[in-house]
C-alpha cells in the first residue's frame, strides 16, 4: 500500500507539472505575444497571408483568451500537439518519425554510462590508491574535459573514417531501423552511444567512487562485517545498493538535461531525431513544433523522474516510502 500510495502521489506531482508547463507556455506563445503576431510566429517566417489567416481561423485567436486556453489543453489531452504550416504535418506525426532515433540513442547511451561509470567506481573504490584507481581518476580528468562535439568528430575521424578506409562497412552513420536491421541499427548506434556516454561516464565514476567509500565507512557495513558476512556480499548486497541512492539522484537530473546533449550528438552523426528536428523547427521559426517539443520534453523529465524515485526503495532499504 504505501508503494501505491507514494506512486500514485508521484503520478498527480507529475500531471501538476505539466499543467504548470502547459499554461506557462500558453501565456509565453499565445498571451504574452501581441495578437497579430501569435499567428506569424506559429506559421513560420515564410508564410504567406493565407496561411497567417489559417492558422487564425484553426486556432480561434480572435475568441477570448479563457477560450483559447480551453481549447489548447483540450487539444493537449486528445494529443494534439498542433500543426507545422512549414512542413505541412501534424506534429505528433512528425515526433512519431523521430522519436525512435533519439530514444536509441538516449537508452543506449544511459545505460552505457552506467555500466562503464558504476562498474569502474566500484573498482576503483575497492583498490583505492592502486594503479587501477589512478588511471581511472586520469580517465575521468579527461572525459570530464571533453566537449561532446569535439568527442564525437574524432570518434568519426578516428574510428568510422578509419575502418571504412580498410573495407569495414560495420560501422555506418545515419539511421537504420532496428525493425530493418540489428546489425545496421547497432552499428549505426554505436559512436552515438559512446559520443553520449564518454563525458557522462566519467562524472558516473566519480560519483560512484565517492559514494562507495563513504558508504564502507558507514556503521551498518561495520555490523555486517562483525557478523561475519563475507566480504563479497557485504560489497553488494549493502554496499553498493546504499552508495547508489545519489547515483540515482542524479540520473533524474542528467536524463532531465539530456535532449540538450542529444541535440549535438544527433548532429554530429547526421541523425534526424527530435535533436535535428528541434534545431531545423528553431531555425525555421516553426513556433507550433517548437512548442510540442517543450511539451514533449517536459513530459520526457516528469517519468524519467517517476522511475528514479521509485528506484530509491528498491536500492536502499533505509529509505522508507510511505
Amino acid at each position: 500500500m504505501g508503494m501505491a500510495r507514494f506512486i500514485l502521489r508521484r503520478i498527480v506531482a507529475g500531471i501538476v507539472v505539466l499543467w504548470v508547463v502547459a499554461t506557462l507556455t500558453f501565456f509565453l506563445f499565445f498571451v504574452a505575444v501581441p495578437k497579430g503576431v501569435v499567428a506569424r510566429n506559429l506559421a513560420g517566417r515564410a508564410a504567406t497571408p493565407a496561411v497567417v489567416a489559417q492558422v487564425e481561423r484553426n486556432l480561434g485567436l480572435n475568441e477570448p483568451t479563457s477560450v483559447q486556453y480551453w481549447h489548447y489543453l483540450d487539444h493537449l489531452l486528445h494529443g494534439n500537439l498542433g500543426y507545422s504550416y512549414y512542413s505541412q504535418e501534424p506534429v505528433i506525426t512528425i515526433i512519431r518519425q523521430a522519436l525512435p532515433i533519439t530514444l536509441s540513442v538516449v537508452i543506449g547511451g544511459v545505460v552505457l554510462w552506467l555500466v562503464v561509470g558504476i562498474g569502474t567506481g566500484i573498482l576503483s573504490a575497492t583498490r583505492a590508491r592502486s594503479l587501477f584507481d589512478r588511471v581511472a581518476t586520469v580517465g575521468v580528468l579527461a572525459g570530464v574535459s571533453a566537449p561532446v562535439f569535439v568527442v564525437g568528430e574524432l570518434l568519426i575521424v578516428a574510428v568510422f573514417v578509419q575502418l571504412s578506409d580498410h573495407g569495414i562497412t560495420w560501422i555506418t552513420t545515419g539511421y537504420t531501423p532496428l525493425t530493418q536491421s540489428f546489425s545496421g541499427w547497432l552499428g549505426c548506434m554505436i559512436l552515438p552511444w559512446i559520443t553520449l556516454a564518454i563525458v557522462q561516464a566519467a562524472v558516473y565514476t566519480r560519483l560512484s567512487r565517492g559514494s562507495l567509500l563513504d558508504t564502507l565507512g558507514e556503521d551498518f557495513i561495520r555490523t555486517a562485517r562483525a557478523k561475519g558476512i563475507s566480504e563479497r556480499r557485504v560489497l553488494y548486497r549493502h554496499a553498493v545498493r546504499a552508495a547508489l541512492t545519489p547515483v540515482v539522484s542524479q540520473l533524474g537530473i542528467d536524463v532531465g538535461a539530456l535532449l540538450g546533449g542529444v541535440i549535438v550528438v544527433e548532429q554530429v552523426f547526421g541523425l534526424q531525431g527530435l535533436g535535428w528536428a528541434t534545431v531545423n523547427a528553431i531555425t525555421q521559426g516553426d513556433g507550433d513544433l517548437v512548442l510540442g517539443f517543450v511539451i514533449l520534453a517536459a513530459l520526457f523529465v516528469v517519468v524519467a523522474n517517476l522511475i528514479v524515485d521509485m528506484s530509491y526503495a528498491l536500492l536502499d532499504p533505509r529509505v522508507r516510502i510511505n
